[in-house]
């Protein structure tokens, strides 16, 4: 079963995911870490960015590999995930940016319209992933229709990265970020697939909020299908959810999840 665990809060999770991560980089220094961007990952990015200056941590060998990225954004648009990524979590951590990979960094904001440049960046990612030993921990947050990364529903379980269209509920949900208008908001990306999530040894996913609670319902304790992407994670032999109790109010077994982390041992971590 998928580890749930209900907190108070963002700032508790992202206390939870900190101490795990820099622990993690502590036995392990060249550490690969998944790397997602929007709302739900930053207090977990500074909650990490605090340890690993109160411990006086090096990160120097540590390296990152990103969800996805927008097409047709350049890529020093302050809403390219490259932008963002640097901004949220390579400078914060003090990572050394070489080491930090975004999809659409290969192609340099390349246009849709450039097929066989766009075609070989996805297989390239992954075999980049590889190259690096895999992913140790990949953090995701969840869209309101349970996508993962930028899969939206009806995305292959054991899809790589690729090039998707964005779903109109997405480009709703992302206009936020671009001045509230939608017609600013890109209609493609590249993502890494849901079969190359899965990959990673251990999943963190992070939902806040009501709006996240019915995708955290179909999530936990739905059936596992491609119309909600982010159940593929029931899959997983090292997942973990953290939600607070708005996102988790859907939730039929909570009492369960709580007994179950309130009585782990404190040696298992997450």
């Amino acid at each position: 079963m998928t580890e749930v665990i209900i907190v108070r809060n963002e700032e508790e999770a992202g206390e939870i995911y900190g101490r795990c991560v820099a622990d993690l980089i502590k036995a392990k220094p060249d550490a690969v870490l998944g790397l997602a961007t929007g709302s739900s990952p930053l207090a977990a990015y500074q909650a990490l960015a605090k340890i690993v200056k109160d411990e006086s941590i090096d990160v120097s060998q540590v390296r990152g590999f990103a969800l996805d990225e927008y097409l047709g954004l350049p890529l020093t648009h302050p809403e390219s995930y490259h932008s963002t990524i640097h901004r949220t979590v390579v400078e914060p951590l003090g990572l050394d940016p070489a080491k930090v990979h975004v999809p659409g960094d290969v192609l340099g904001g390349a246009p849709l319209e450039d097929g066989d440049k766009i075609a070989a960046a996805g297989p390239a990612y992954d075999a980049a992933i590889e190259a690096a030993g895999g992913i140790d921990v990949q953090i995701l947050g969840i869209g309101t229709d349970g996508h993962i990364g930028f899969n939206e529903p009806g995305s292959s379980l054991a899809s790589g990265t690729r090039v998707k269209t964005l779903a109109e509920q997405t480009r709703i949900d992302n206009a936020r970020f671009f001045d509230n208008d939608i017609n600013q908001v890109p209609t493609h990306c590249i993502t890494q697939g849901i079969g190359t999530a899965l990959k990673a040894r251990h999943l963190v996913l992070l939902a806040f909020g009501t709006g996240k609670a019915e995708a955290i319902e179909e999530t936990v304790e739905g059936g596992v299908s491609a119309f909600c992407p982010a159940s593929a994670l029931q899959l997983h032999p090292h997942a973990t959810i953290i939600v607070d109790e708005e996102a988790a109010s859907r939730l039929r077994h909570k009492d369960y999840y709580r007994y179950a982390y309130a009585h782990k041992p404190a040696w298992q971590g997450i």
